[in-house]
């Protein structure tokens, strides 16, 4: 992971306006409020023993964590926000805004920092399925967490 580019790309997300429609962008997706860009991605495990992982999901928390300490010297120490309150409250039919509501159903928690006035940047580590790649997100909206 190249963090000198990752902040670069963090620090454009803050700047930008949020897309007016729910969808693809140039480095994730986004829509009204918040854009979410995919730092880095895994390859699948679709043929792995589970080793590979294993050793895969410590190494994009670890590249979660060292990014983590960067914005910290920005913007404080992180909280840690987690997610599974948001993701059963959905399961239980509550709709959750967004980006809120689609990052609790494959990111169990963020690395959350009050950033720019009324903005809010975040990083996780996401997987939908045991299968399916890693990858590092970085998130940055101007909603509230639940």
């Amino acid at each position: 992971m190249d963090i000198a580019n990752c902040l670069a790309l963090i620090e454009r997300l803050c700047e930008r306006e949020f897309p007016a429609e729910h969808g693809r962008t140039d480095v994730g997706t986004g829509g009204p409020g918040y854009l979410i860009a995919e730092l880095q991605t895994s390859g699948d495990f679709h043929e792995a023993d589970g080793t590979e992982r294993e050793t895969a999901q410590a190494q994009y928390e670890a590249d979660r964590d060292a990014l983590g300490e960067r914005l910290a010297e920005r913007w404080g120490p992180a909280d840690v926000f987690s997610l599974a309150g948001v993701f059963l409250r959905s399961a239980e039919g509550e709709e959750a805004a967004e980006p809120w509501g689609t990052l609790a159903a494959h990111v169990p928690d963020l690395h959350l920092w009050r950033a720019e006035p009324g903005r809010w940047v975040a990083l996780g580590v996401s997987q939908w399925d045991g299968e399916l790649p890693f990858q590092l997100l970085a998130v940055v909206t101007e909603t509230d967490p639940p």
